[in-house]
């Protein structure tokens, strides 16, 4: 039988946990004695009998009578097999129900019959929008406290339909029901013979199947890389989970946002037959025929498929859960698909009040529970699928001193004229304060012209001790001359930068010493491991309007950026001082030096 991931959700109190409990019981879902043992349980601690109890297995929650955390069960119609989501409904607990939300296919709202619609029955409505799930049904819940009006029932379905059109859901039906009773639950109810509908087990029979992941284009987040070397084994396996599509071995693959390709040379797992096809939703790895450097977070995908889009400026729909506001020109991280990189809110086009649907274009941060249409800005260039594309590559959630803060959807990839670097490099052109010394007169002083000499490739290839040579060599000969070490240049900044920490600020402070150094008139030696295209074009512009000279000490791993001078073995540390010497000759860099 198919199976379907369908969330239940509702404003606290509302009975979501009820309708879960009565759909398991009328179904014969249950395990085998589950329901006589909660009763006894009941009886014994002198409660009265809940299906909600059935779920409810947190003893916080048992103590409070709310759901806090996202309980998945399992139920069985003559149709199909269903995984139902049991999502929070107090609105401290918002961050979960998106959490479970994310997961379904379809969704049951349900409502208070005696305290009709709520502020949180439009928040989930809207949530569910932005998150993409189109197919809903509401149940009416309690209709035994307002003896099964009709009027009651048809003024929350006047009301709520309005709401749920603003906002993109048509719903399949309105179901008046009580759950605790079992009435409209999985058969018509003779209280209610005004209601000619269906039932709720009927409507969530009527929900289609979403398409197979397996039908869209492929999707790989890339997770880690593992190498093997045991017994000769040099396997290089790439590891992740596919979130949609197939990939066969011998298909053409390109990872994002590199843009570097190869081809599957074979499918691997951890004890299993060896295999020529995988499909979406396996944890699997690969091999590739061609060994390219590529980093955990790109997204692989099929070279004669549509491709991620790949940019640095994302408009979002974001729901924010903070303590603290989202504000410009903070930090915080981004996780999409393997991605983590840091992001800044760029822009705040509307903030939606999502119990009234009013807006504000006004504000310019974004407050606890608001739901806002923004601009992010990513550090570096990052693959994404806009939501209603591939929902699994267009959702996204953001983190604020380690805990979840926010998350959302992809909208659009905006095409950006600036961007946080170029700003801040015209604001410090605009506020920089020079003397009457010009750089033509430093150069005529110093018998050079400054510029950034940066060494740049793999960790472990020597780059240090040939950075650390060459200052002495021109120092020796007259030069004024600066090596700029890895642990001057941290200036503050406290994560490890090769542990995935503040990589960016170590950039930006180090683009900005550049600058100071060479605007000086000093010829800057300085080395940096592992650097890409993006990385390299951030330090250029951050030195602007000076000068850099790039040169790459072992395998080359730019894309697109040209590299001044290629040094293969930096072993040879005299032939690799004079090429680079030759090179500042050459690009008069060194005026009036003599060989």
């Amino acid at each position: 039988m198919e199976q379907m991931n369908i969330v239940v959700i509702g404003h606290v109190d509302h009975g979501k946990s009820t309708v879960i409990g009565r759909l398991l019981a009328d179904t014969g879902s249950l395990p085998e004695g589950k329901l006589d043992a909660v009763r006894a349980n009941c009886a014994y601690n002198a409660r009265p009998f809940e299906y909600a109890f059935l779920l409810d297995a947190l003893k916080d929650e048992q103590a409070q009578g709310i759901t806090i955390d996202s309980a998945r069960c399992f139920f069985r119609s003559s149709k199909r097999e269903y995984i139902i989501i049991d999502a929070p409904g107090h609105i401290e607990f918002l961050k979960n129900m998106i959490s479970g939300a994310a997961r379904a296919e379809a969704a049951l709202l349900v409502i208070d019959a005696k305290e009709g619609v709520r502020e949180n029955s439009r928040r989930h409505g809207y949530l569910l929008s932005m998150l993409g799930i189109r197919q809903a049904a509401v149940c009416v819940n309690k209709m035994d406290l307002v003896d099964y009006s009709q009027e009651v029932f048809e003024a929350i379905r006047t009301e709520y339909s309005a709401f749920l059109a603003r906002v993109g859901i048509v719903p399949a039906a309105f179901v008046p029901i009580s759950a605790r009773d079992g009435e409209n639950i999985c058969a018509n109810s003779a209280r209610m013979a005004w209601f000619d509908g269906p039932s709720a087990l009927e409507v969530v029979d009527s929900f289609a199947k979403e398409p197979s992941r397996t039908d869209k284009p492929l999707r790989f987040p890339l997770q880690d890389i593992y190498k093997f070397t045991e017994s000769g084994d040099d396997r290089r396996i790439i590891a992740g989970r596919i979130e949609t599509g197939t990939v066969s071995v011998g298909d053409e693959v390109i990872f994002l946002p590199s843009g570097k390709r190869s081809r599957i040379a074979s499918i691997e797992g951890f004890n299993v037959p060896s295999r020529s096809r995988a499909s979406a939703g396996e944890s699997t790895g690969f091999t590739l025929e061609e060994q390219i450097y590529i980093r955990p977070g790109e997204l692989m995908c099929r070279a004669d498929e549509p491709a991620a889009q790949v940019g640095t400026h994302l408009k979002v729909n974001l729901f924010w859960m903070g303590r603290q506001p989202m504000i410009k020109g903070k930090r915080y991280k981004l996780k999409l698909g393997g991605a983590r990189i840091p992001v800044w809110l760029r822009e705040v086009v509307t903030v939606l009040d999502a119990s009234e649907l009013t807006t504000d274009t006004s504000k310019q941060q974004i407050d606890r529970h608001d739901v806002a249409e923004c601009v992010l800005e990513t550090f570096k260039p990052i693959a994404f699928d806009v939501s209603s594309d591939i929902a699994a590559t267009g959702r996204f959630v953001i983190i604020d001193n380690y805990e979840i803060a926010g998350g959302g959807v992809v909208l659009a990839n905006v095409q950006a004229e600036t961007n946080r670097t170029l700003d801040r490099v015209h604001q410090r052109e605009r506020n920089w304060e020079r003397s009457r010394i010009t750089p033509q007169m430093r150069a005529d002083r110093y018998k050079q012209r400054s510029t950034l000499v940066l060494l740049c490739g793999p960790a472990q290839m020597g780059k240090q001790r040939l950075a650390k040579a060459l200052e002495e060599d021109l120092f020796a000969s007259g030069r004024s001359v600066y090596y700029l070490g890895l642990v001057n240049s941290r200036l503050g900044v406290d994560a490890h930068i090769d542990d995935g920490g503040e990589r960016d600020e170590y950039l930006r402070r180090l683009g900005e010493m550049s600058h100071v150094f060479t605007d000086a008139g000093l010829i800057l030696i300085t080395t940096i491991s592992d650097l890409d295209d993006y990385e390299l074009e951030m330090i250029n512009l951050l030195n602007r309007p000076n000068d850099c000279r790039v040169i790459n000490v072992g395998p080359n791993r730019f894309t697109r950026a040209q590299v001044d001078l290629q040094v293969d073995d930096a072993a040879d540390q005299n032939g690799a001082i004079k090429a680079i010497k030759d090179l500042l000759v050459q690009q008069k860099y060194l005026v009036e030096y003599y060989l």
